[in-house]
């Protein structure tokens, strides 16, 4: 039983708060003990009221994931996990989340009651409702980048790196939706109903799209940014982001693209590709 509600817990989907660490990194805090703590329990926080947010949806999707190819192997809907401790153990993560965050920030306390109310929205109205449905997850990502800001005092904190954050989001969401859409059945709209707003020439528009936006930002942000180093050596990161983008249409085209933390943990390429972008990144700003 604990076993189902670990898994039910995915602790596979904590590795997108690595978005939280945005703040500390770039305001060149990774050495400082006090603004990593907080950081790090930050992280923890939020991972745990994500899996309370997962554990819900479970439920609420329980006869929708029934029909799936793969979701119907989660504990809830294989029968694991029996509903009312499911939902007791998603009423505890809130109460505990909730509380340790007002203890580490008040304002803390507040993005998370934003996070979990639009994450129940989503599961009711906005998960039906094509591009809305990314837009709104990819506002999650650019949540988890706000509580790394909020956590911790910033002063070299560009508002570049929201804009990349959000185009970089809606980049992976459509992506996400084009795989499911294209590796699915054609009864794919039953288990996922959004995906009947959906077609693969649609999705192959926005990605072009997103994605060229998206290099573009980042690339402005390396040589625009006021707290930059004054060499522009951020510019040498640019082909790590190029690399790791094309990668990812690549695995898509190739019917190999899919949810964003299967692939970081599976593509041993874009592995690479991210480790020497942070390498990068950390030498740029602490080294040099």
């Amino acid at each position: 039983m604990l076993k189902a509600f670990l898994k039910t817990m995915r602790p596979t989907q904590w590795a997108k708060n690595v978005f939280i660490f945005t703040a500390l990194v770039f305001d060149r805090k990774l050495t400082h003990p006090s603004p990593l703590l907080r950081t790090i329990a930050g992280a923890v926080i939020f991972s745990l009221l994500a899996s309370a947010v997962y554990i819900i949806n479970d439920i609420a999707d329980i006869e929708a994931d029934r029909q799936h190819p793969k979701k119907r192997h989660r504990p809830i809907p294989a029968g694991e996990l029996p509903l009312p401790l499911a939902w007791a153990g998603a009423i505890g993560l809130i109460f505990l989340t909730l509380s340790s965050a007002y203890l580490l920030e008040p304002a803390f306390l507040l993005i998370c009651i934003f996070y979990l109310t639009l994450n129940l929205a989503y599961s009711k109205w906005f998960k039906h409702i094509p591009i809305l449905d990314v837009m709104v997850l990819a506002s999650f990502y650019i949540t988890r980048v706000t509580v790394g800001t909020t956590i911790i005092d910033v002063k070299r904190f560009s508002p570049w790196l929201y804009v990349v954050t959000t185009l970089f989001a809606l980049f992976i969401g459509f992506g996400k939706r084009r795989a499911e859409l294209s590796l699915s059945d054609q009864n794919a709209p039953q288990h996922r109903r959004v995906l009947d707003g959906y077609t693969l020439p649609l999705l192959n528009q926005l990605i072009t799209i997103i994605s060229g936006t998206t290099i573009v930002a980042y690339s402005l942000y390396t040589f625009s940014a006021p707290n930059l180093p004054e060499n522009n050596a951020m510019m040498l990161t640019i082909p790590f982001v190029l690399y790791g983008i094309f990668r990812y249409l690549y695995l898509l085209q190739i019917g190999e693209g899919g949810a964003p933390e299967e692939i970081a943990f599976t593509d041993r390429p874009l592995q690479i590709t991210i480790l020497l972008w942070g390498i990068s990144i950390i030498t740029i700003f602490y080294v040099f």
